[in-house]
């Protein structure tokens, strides 16, 4: 059953207006290109997608911080090609984007919405994993990206994961509950290497105020804040690991997720797929259209 989600609206406005007062400038990417709405669109009874168009509206969990994927404009509305993705899977739906319920999903949070029933669905740069898996179930994956390193411009210390453990004072960024957070453990001197936020902002913050020497996400997010904040900062290394973006869904539905991987199929096919990439995160120098990966097993 869907939940009433006012207190999560309530607390998403809030986050939204925070975010807009905190400044920027305007976040969008480019247009990205109008879902269809299938509202004629019919499902078997007591399935997520017939309560879902009978409600008429869809809570979506996604990120406010992250340029290209999933970042707040001025008016206080996320964009970027998980937006656009989520908006055509809702369309699949018959629900119109002004009808979309957008709530920030921090990474340590998207297990907690989603088990929680505060969100029907979250496409949050979320990578799939075993871990994640013991508590939901992810459609996807609709792109693999690959975790790299971002460091001041003027850093000509640190060239790749490699080089943190030689430098024992250099300091790497990433935010609480993320794969690239653990993943670049295994590349530190010792645990105290590493300074984790709830958000990428927050890391991005401190490397401008010199508190932090690097950030570590995966590299597409970290173009995005390589563009958006020109001359400061730079990417080093090659990507050293795969991140296939799922997305996140109540654990063992599994009706929902064969419907979102034919979703994701039929933006592939109609060219929606591309048109979303190149409107938003394609837009960034250096970035490559992707190709829809072959969707797991909805178990």
């Amino acid at each position: 059953m869907r939940k009433t989600r006012g207190a999560s609206v309530a607390a998403t406005v809030s986050a939204l207006l925070v975010l807009t007062a905190c400044g920027g400038e305007d976040a969008s990417t480019g247009e990205a290109p109008e879902p269809s709405v299938e509202p004629s669109a019919s499902f078997e009874a007591g399935t997520t997608m017939a309560e879902i168009q009978q409600a008429g509206t869809i809570t979506v969990g996604t990120k406010f911080d992250q340029p290209g994927f999933g970042l707040a404009n001025l008016e206080g509305t996320p964009e970027g090609f998980d937006v656009t993705v989520a908006e055509h899977v809702a369309g699949q739906l018959g629900i119109a984007p002004e009808d979309i319920e957008w709530v920030e999903a921090p990474s340590a949070r998207r297990e907690d919405l989603i088990a929680n029933g505060d969100v029907d669905m979250v496409v949050a740069t979320y990578t799939i994993n075993d871990r994640r898996r013991e508590r939901i179930t992810f459609a996807g994956p609709y792109y693999v990206a690959g975790q790299q390193i971002m460091v001041n411009a003027d850093n000509t210390t640190i060239n790749g994961p490699e080089d943190l453990a030689v430098n024992p004072d250099v300091q790497v960024c990433s935010v609480t509950g993320s794969t690239p957070a653990e993943n670049i453990r295994q590349y530190l001197a010792s645990p105290d290497q590493l300074t984790t936020f709830e958000v990428y902002d927050d890391c991005v913050t401190a490397m401008q105020n010199g508190q932090v020497d690097a950030l570590t996400t995966d590299n597409v997010i970290l173009t995005g804040y390589v563009a958006e904040n020109e001359g400061q900062f730079k990417l080093v290394g090659e990507q050293f690991t795969e991140e296939p973006y799922g997305i996140g869904i109540e654990k063992g539905d599994t009706a929902f997720c064969e419907f979102i991987n034919d979703a994701l199929q039929q933006m592939a096919d109609d060219g929606a797929y591309e048109e979303a990439w190149t409107s938003t995160a394609g837009q960034y120098e250096g970035t490559e259209v992707p190709q829809l990966p072959e969707p797991d097993p909805c178990v």
